[in-house]
C-alpha cells in the first residue's frame, strides 16, 4: 500500500477549515455569475493565477473579496456542500468549520440566509454521507470586542445548533487579550472556544490564548516552539494544535513543509492535528496536507495514524464516537501494516 493509498483510506478528522475558504474557482465564477456580482477576473486560471500571496493580510485580502460572492442562502449551502463531499471522498468521517458571519453581515447579508444555508448543507451531508460536523463561529480580530458581542447576541437563534466560537483574522497588533471579555461570555453560555494563534503573531500570543481566553484548542500554534516552557505546558495539557502546513507555505510563513515545527511539536508530545485551512486558496485539502508531511518528516504509517487519532482526540465529540474513529484508525493501520509483517517474516 502506497502512502497515497494508506492517507486516502485512513479515517480522520478535520478541525481547522473555513468554509469561506473552500469555495473552488469553478463554484466561485458560478456563484458571480448567480449573483449579478462584479468580479476581476473571467476564467477559472486567471482566479488561479491570483492565489499567490507574500502573506497573511495579502491573502485575506482577496478572501475577504472574495466573500462577495455568497449572497443568499443556497449560496452558502452549496460551498458548504461541495466541501463536505469532498471531505467524505478522502476519508474524514467529522469536520468542525469555521465561519465568519460578520464578513458577510457587514456588506448586508442577512444572517439567517448565511446560518441556515451553511447548517443545512451540514445536516444533509451527514443524511447522505454519513459526515458528522460542528460549526465553530469565528470573530475576526481586526473589529472590535464589542462587535465579537454583538455578533454573539445575533446568533442566539442558532445557539443550540452551534459548537463553539473562536478568533481568526490578522494577528499583527490584535492580541487576543483584546477579546477576553468575549471569549469569558461564549465559556458561560457553554460553546467550546479555539483561537487562532501564533501563525504570524509571536509565542505570547499562544500563550495569551491558553491563559486569558482559556481556549480548548488553539489554531496554528506554530509559534509556540519559541517559548521552551510553554511547549512543555501545552503537552502537559495535549492542548490541540490544529496546523495546516500547505497553508504556512503558501502564505510564506515557512519556506518548506520541511521547516515547519509540526514533527518537532509530535515528538515532544503535543496533540499535533493536520488540517487544511483555506484548500481552494492554498491548494491542498486535507489528505494533501497528510501526504505533504508524510514526504518532508518520512512519517511512518503509525506516525501518520497517530495524527489521525490525535484529530479524534481534539475533536468536539462524544467519548463513544471517539472510541469508534480510534478503532476504525487502528483497524486502518492494521491492514495497512499486516501484510508488510507477513512478506517479512
Amino acid at each position: 500500500m502506497t502512502p497515497e493509498q494508506f492517507v486516502a483510506g485512513l479515517p480522520k478528522a478535520e478541525l481547522h477549515m473555513h468554509v469561506e475558504g473552500s469555495i473552488e474557482p469553478d463554484l466561485f465564477l458560478r456563484l458571480a455569475r448567480r449573483n449579478g456580482v462584479a468580479i476581476r477576473w473571467s476564467t477559472e486560471e486567471e482566479l488561479r493565477a491570483a492565489y499567490r500571496f507574500s502573506d497573511l493580510q495579502d491573502f485575506l485580502d482577496l478572501y475577504y473579496d472574495g466573500c462577495r460572492v455568497l449572497v443568499q442562502a443556497q449560496d452558502f449551502h452549496d460551498v458548504t456542500r461541495a466541501y463536505m463531499r469532498r471531505a467524505h471522498a478522502d476519508s474524514v468521517l467529522h469536520c468542525e468549520l469555521f465561519l465568519g458571519p460578520q464578513g458577510h453581515t457587514s456588506r448586508g447579508v442577512p444572517i439567517a440566509a448565511v446560518m441556515d444555508g451553511v447548517l443545512g448543507a451540514m445536516e444533509e451531508a451527514r443524511a447522505q454521507d454519513g459526515i458528522t460536523g460542528g460549526l465553530i463561529a469565528v470573530a475576526q480580530r481586526h473589529r472590535s470586542e464589542e462587535e465579537a458581542l454583538a455578533m454573539l447576541d445575533e446568533l442566539a437563534p442558532w445557539h443550540e445548533r452551534l459548537l463553539g466560537f473562536g478568533l481568526g483574522g490578522a494577528e499583527v497588533g490584535n492580541p487576543p487579550a483584546k477579546f477576553t471579555r468575549f471569549f469569558e461570555r461564549c465559556r458561560t453560555l457553554g460553546f467550546k472556544v479555539v483561537a487562532h494563534a501564533g501563525e504570524e503573531g509571536p509565542a505570547a500570543y499562544v500563550r495569551e490564548s491558553v491563559e486569558l481566553l482559556q481556549v480548548q484548542r488553539v489554531d496554528h500554534g506554530n509559534a509556540c516552539v519559541d517559548d521552551a516552557a510553554l511547549v512543555s505546558e501545552l503537552a502537559r495539557r495535549r492542548m490541540p494544535l490544529t496546523m495546516c502546513p500547505l497553508s504556512n507555505l503558501k502564505l510564506q510563513v515557512i519556506d518548506s513543509v520541511a521547516e515547519h515545527p509540526l514533527k518537532r511539536l509530535l515528538d515532544a508530545g503535543l496533540c499535533v492535528t493536520v488540517n487544511s485551512d483555506d484548500p481552494s486558496y492554498f491548494g491542498g485539502y486535507v489528505n494533501d496536507n497528510y501526504l505533504a508531511c508524510q514526504q518532508a518528516f518520512g512519517l511512518s504509517r503509525q506516525d501518520l495514524a497517530q495524527l489521525a487519532r490525535n484529530s479524534f482526540e481534539a475533536a468536539f465529540i462524544p467519548q463513544e464516537q471517539r472510541l469508534a474513529a480510534f478503532a476504525q484508525v487502528d483497524d486502518w493501520l492494521a491492514r495497512a501494516v499486516g501484510p508488510e509483517l507477513e512478506a517479512k517474516e
